[in-house]
């Protein structure tokens, strides 16, 4: 029997020595310090907005001095020759059962079921290797700690709390992955088996044996993805898998492979409330978007989608942002005539630039206004303009 995984409680991120980037996401994405903790050797720091957390897991000590596994606490040694973003920690609520249940799978348990306590109280976790790329996957039963973090962290007093300053952001929406040839099924039927997600279909005319295929003509990209059986959004998840199916040159999936020396984690979706608000907020804090192509914004039919959304798009061509209409009744389906229907479904979205010195992982601010997807006609619009 499937795993049924609660919302992801943090998102870790590994940096080589002397590449800190907790300053960065603090000061320019205007996360917010919650907690550290420090070894000789390793330093994480919690970083939040609204409920999503990123653990950022800094080394203080060349790679030649080594770590230990009690440098890491909830979570894994990647050993990182780059930045990378390699641990999603999931909430459950039985972790010595699930894990007992992964190992029988035939999963490898990298840390075995652990409890940590202090005046908060307890909690249990386990580790346990993904099936793609560096990635791992935390699980953590903490419904009996009543503490501001986790056991083995020290609170940060004083933080600024950050209220007032424009930024908008609620939850982790979503996280994609790059996977290689081949390797998008393979994710897809793993995280199905093991982990209890289901099939997310991005379009309506979607054929789940086959995914949803961008391009042709010998440039390609295959997405699949999967929800969480949540119900709520901020408490549920969904996994995107990218995989190349370009025969001729390459494109930005076979970049992140090259780049990152494999498969991991290539964006993590950030939901906003306020995307136009917050998107200039973190403009001015010296965040770098990706500038869509001024076509994108001339187009005719993308101008009515736009202006039928409520929507206005000069202030969108503006700032970069993209917006992609679902007419109801047709949930999921790109490129639908948006002036069908007064009331329109529809979603905004942002990405940033690389985040890192390589060409790998960056940050998308999502607003959906009712719609499920992922901005499947801005996905294939922006695929045709960065090649």
């Amino acid at each position: 029997m499937a795993a049924s995984l609660s919302r992801p409680c943090f998102i870790s991120l590994h940096l080589p020595y002397r590449q800190g980037w907790a300053q960065h996401l603090a000061n320019t994405f205007r996360f917010q310090p919650v907690a550290v903790r420090e070894t000789p050797r390793v330093r994480q720091l919690a970083l939040q907005r609204g409920s999503a957390v990123f653990l950022v897991n800094e080394r203080r000590v060349p790679a030649s001095a080594g770590t230990s596994s009690c440098d890491f606490l909830y979570d894994v040694d990647p050993q990182p020759a780059l930045g990378t973003a390699s641990n999603v920690c999931f909430e459950v609520d039985d972790v010595l059962g699930l894990c007992k249940q992964l190992q029988s799978q035939g999963c490898s348990l990298l840390v075995p079921p652990t409890e940590l306590r202090d005046d908060g109280g307890a909690v249990t976790y386990g580790v346990v290797s993904s099936v793609v790329g560096n990635i791992s996957h935390t699980l953590l039963d903490r419904s009996r700690y009543q503490g501001p973090f986790l056991p083995g962290f020290q609170p940060i007093q004083g933080a600024p709390s950050g209220t007032g300053d424009g930024i908008e952001i609620t939850h982790f929406d979503h996280i994609t992955y790059v996977c290689p040839r081949g390797g998008a099924r393979t994710a897809l039927d793993w995280y199905q088996r093991c982990f209890g997600f289901h099939r997310f279909l991005l379009n309506p005319q979607e054929k789940p044996a086959e995914g949803y295929v961008l391009g042709g003509h010998g440039v390609g990209m295959l997405l699949l993805a999967l929800q969480s059986t949540q119900s709520t959004p901020a408490h549920s998840c969904k996994l995107v898998f990218a995989e190349s199916l370009s025969q001729n040159g390459t494109n930005q999936v076979d970049t992140f492979l090259e780049q990152h020396g494999g498969a991991g984690i290539q964006h993590v979706g950030l939901c906003t409330t306020d995307i136009i608000t917050t998107t200039r907020a973190l403009q001015q804090q010296g965040v770098r978007f990706f500038t869509p192509p001024t076509t994108y914004y001339s187009q005719q039919d993308k101008v009515e989608e736009i202006r039928a959304a409520g929507q206005h798009p000069h202030m969108l061509a503006e700032l970069g942002i993209l917006l992609d209409t679902t007419v109801p009744g047709d949930k999921g389906q790109p490129g639908t005539d948006a002036t069908e229907s007064p009331s329109q479904e529809y979603l905004m979205q942002i990405f940033t630039h690389p985040i890192f010195s390589e060409e790998t992982f960056f940050l998308e601010l999502i607003d959906r206004r009712g719609a499920l997807g992922f901005g499947e006609g801005n996905i294939r619009a922006l695929w045709k303009a960065v090649q």
